[in-house]
């Protein structure tokens, strides 16, 4: 009998489902596709969001290598979240999921 470890067996889209989680996540990578997003125009587009699930949204999506986040040192010093290469491969399955919908 074959040895597998458990992350052999696991499905990859149970895997990304998982890492898409949250209430925020889907919603900040949609918004990421067209254009770099900074924190305070997350907090203003996303309808009744928090700074607290927003920022740790940011730092799991970061984390996960979906995002990158880069500092802007111009004043004032601000923040931008832009999709790194790993986050734009998943923009075909956003968008086959919206025409799924």
């Amino acid at each position: 009998m074959e040895n597998h470890s458990i992350d052999e067996n696991k499905c990859p889209a149970e895997t990304l489902l998982k890492q898409l989680s949250g209430k925020w996540k889907p919603q900040i990578i949609r918004i990421a596709v067209t254009e770099p997003v900074r924190f305070n125009t997350l907090l203003r587009q996303l309808e009744g969001s928090n700074k607290q699930s927003v920022a740790t949204a940011l730092k799991e999506l970061e984390e996960q290598q979906l995002l990158t986040k880069t500092v802007i040192k111009l004043k004032p010093l601000h923040i931008e979240y832009t999709l790194s290469e790993k986050g734009k491969a998943l923009i075909p399955v956003f968008r086959h999921i919206e025409d799924f919908s």
